[in-house]
């Protein structure tokens, strides 16, 4: 009995190790980090075939399955936990206001923030458009920003795989 509680606490903890690489992977791959992702793909087939050597050794005990399963499902939610305090790559804001965009531009340019700023035409008139390129570490730092100073601005936030060129200043030591 003893065995079989060990083993599937190590299914669990198995699911959760491999389910949380496996996001890392995906995440790695998207991000253009080939040997990172093979990386963490190694182990997590290592560590997936372990755990499937135990669910096909015990195929009919219904609660080696339902360990399997949770396993699984707290995997993913710990991979995107790790991802989040992890918090690599780049973002891209792009902010609409009929703020004093220019004299906000200069502000985050001087915290080592890319923006470019441009003029649009929008249901209310002439508006102002910010792209602002930064580290997703710095996500919650700019949305109070522009927030402070445009409460009503509009805010989209879109993923950015590659930076070349341009006067973005980033924070990495």
């Amino acid at each position: 009995m003893t065995t079989l509680v060990l083993g599937y606490i190590a299914v669990f903890l198995a699911r959760v190790l491999d389910v949380s690489m496996m996001t890392l992977r995906t995440l790695m791959l998207m991000r253009g980090k080939k040997v990172l992702a093979a990386t963490f793909g190694f182990f997590e087939v290592l560590v997936y075939i372990t755990a499937l050597k135990f669910i096909f050794d015990t195929l009919s005990n219904t609660v080696s399955l339902v360990i399997y399963a949770l396993g699984f499902a707290v995997g993913n939610m710990v991979g995107l936990w790790i991802e989040e305090k992890l918090a690599l790559g780049f973002l891209t804001m792009q902010v609409i206001t009929l703020g004093d965009a220019v004299g906000f531009s200069r502000v985050l340019r001087d915290q080592g923030f890319g923006v470019t700023l441009f003029p649009c035409q929008g249901h209310q008139g002439c508006h102002h458009v910010l792209n602002i390129v930064f580290e997703r570490k710095r996500t919650r730092e700019l949305e109070h920003r522009v927030r402070e100073w445009d409460s009503n601005a509009f805010i989209t936030i879109t993923d950015t795989r590659t930076i070349r060129g341009g006067h973005f200043r980033s924070t990495r030591k």
